[in-house]
């Protein structure tokens, strides 16, 4: 049975030598960043609100937890059956 290896069998480029590992650097430049290739690359802003909902909803949850935990507590507790008190208190 023939089996393949992926790092040897991969065909070599003139930026990646033959003998490189999948995690070698690879060498030579960059093409630069111009204008036109930011704007393509960059340019689309399709689902950023999402990811912004996604990230709010996320701090909520977690300010939520924050909470509960605070609240849980047995001095907070007291605080706030103390409070509850005075305000049905008639003086």
């Amino acid at each position: 049975m023939n089996q393949i290896h992926p790092v040897a069998d991969a065909p070599t480029s003139p930026t990646r030598p033959a003998d490189a590992t999948p995690s070698a650097p690879i060498t030579g430049s960059l093409p630069p960043l111009t204008r036109r290739s930011a704007a393509l690359l960059f340019g689309d802003d399709t689902g950023a609100a999402t990811a912004e909902y996604a990230i709010a909803t996320m701090a909520a949850v977690a300010f939520a937890g924050l909470l509960v935990v605070i609240m849980r507590s047995d001095e907070v507790r007291g605080i706030l059956t103390d409070l509850v008190r005075r305000a049905l208190t008639v003086a």
